[in-house]
């Protein structure tokens, strides 16, 4: 009977224990081991939904205030930070010879009147003289008819009537176009005086001045901002919120703003209009909240905080924010089948900031589901629940 070696005995030992320990490792800790993850249950509860955004502070009525035809500017009566009010003269460009064109239509209009007169009392002298000359037609032809005068006197009244009838046309074609060149004259002076008085730059409401683009001296194009000002009364938070969240806004809804310059005063708003387009590449929504009462001291593109609180959702089955994961094209929970990790679509509704979110459909209060994994998740994976993440 052959010997056993006691080494060879204590060197086998060794080695099936070794893989015993890095088998029971890899099962337990290593890659085969099961993910560790922690659960919570869907609850009933009463949801305080809100959506947060950030936006900046803009007016929503703005006006840049420029000539309507090229010029110098002569004087700008405003600087930045004066309010203003409606038709307060802003600045003047220089009118050059504007002036003096306007005197000259006016010179013009008036002698165009002078022969108008002329031509209405040529037409009333011409009117008059045709009357005379069919009356003395009408007699000679009667005295002709008794044999008192010739009858060749009696067409030579006739032909009198007839030059009287083509002077009165006349005196008339004269009036109607003296009266043409009077309206082209009166309105040639008419625009002048426009052109002249928009070189007056006034505002067209009350505002307040929020930028001096020209300074007196520099040559300005047709349409070019020299002043531009704002409404105070129309500033806005232009927010942007996550389109996803922003479903069921609309115009009248409380919000509360917050100003970068004011981090500890929360300013009380409204939405006033909902953006019907949204910015497809950011995948966000622009919402306006307007202030309860203007804010003193903010300036125009400061940052702003804005919170819109929604309705309260009584006897909701909520469920942590965490929870919620994307399978493939579906959305949903993991949950613990059998020590297996299972996926359950689910339909959900409104989220709160404090990380809470509606379920509609999918879970019944109560179903406990996956709100922390060591690993990424899969179908069928070995889970090991765990009291703590």
């Amino acid at each position: 009977m052959p010997t056993i070696n006691r080494k060879h005995v204590f060197v086998f030992a060794a080695a099936l224990a070794l893989v015993a320990g890095l088998a029971t490792l890899a099962t337990t800790l290593g890659p085969l081991a099961p993910i560790r993850v922690s659960l919570a249950p869907a609850r009933i509860a009463t949801l305080h939904p809100s959506v947060f955004g950030v936006g900046t502070l803009e007016a929503r009525f703005v006006y840049a205030i420029g000539p309507t035809q090229a010029g110098r500017i002569a004087r700008i009566f405003v600087d930045h930070g004066e309010a203003v009010k409606a038709g307060q003269p802003l600045a003047e460009i220089d009118p050059v010879d504007l002036g003096e064109r306007l005197a000259a239509a006016g010179a013009a209009l008036e002698r165009s009147r002078e022969t108008l007169r002329a031509a209405e009392a040529q037409v009333r002298e011409a009117a008059s003289r045709h009357q005379l000359a069919l009356a003395n037609a009408g007699r000679y032809v009667e005295l002709a008819q008794k044999g008192f005068v010739s009858r060749e006197l009696a067409d030579n009244r006739q032909n009198e009537a007839n030059v009287t009838a083509a002077a009165q046309d006349a005196a008339r074609a004269a009036f109607a176009a003296a009266q043409r060149d009077a309206a082209r004259l009166e309105s040639e002076r008419g625009a002048a005086a426009k052109q002249l008085a928009n070189l007056k730059l006034v505002s067209p409401v009350d505002g307040v001045v929020v930028a001096r683009l020209a300074e007196p001296g520099t040559t300005v194009v047709a349409g070019q901002a020299v002043i531009r000002l704002v409404d105070p009364a129309s500033v806005w938070v232009r927010a942007r919120i996550d389109q996803a969240r922003a479903g069921g806004l609309a115009a009248g809804d409380p919000a509360e703003i917050v100003l970068r310059s004011a981090r500890g005063t929360a300013l009380a708003g409204r939405i006033a209009r909902v953006d019907l387009e949204s910015d497809a590449v950011t995948e966000e929504r622009i919402v306006n909240v307007e202030f309860a009462d203007r804010p003193r001291g903010a300036s125009i593109g400061e940052l702003a905080e804005v919170t819109i609180r929604r309705p309260a959702i009584a006897n909701a089955l909520t469920l942590p924010s965490a929870a919620l994961q994307n399978y493939g094209e579906r959305r949903g929970v993991w949950r613990v089948e059998a020590g297996r990790a299972r996926f359950h679509p689910v339909r959900t509704g409104l989220q709160t900031l404090d990380g809470q979110t509606q379920v509609l459909e999918g879970l019944a209060a109560g179903d406990e589901v996956i709100v922390h994994s060591r690993a990424q998740l899969a179908e069928g994976a070995r889970l090991r629940v765990v009291a703590q993440p």
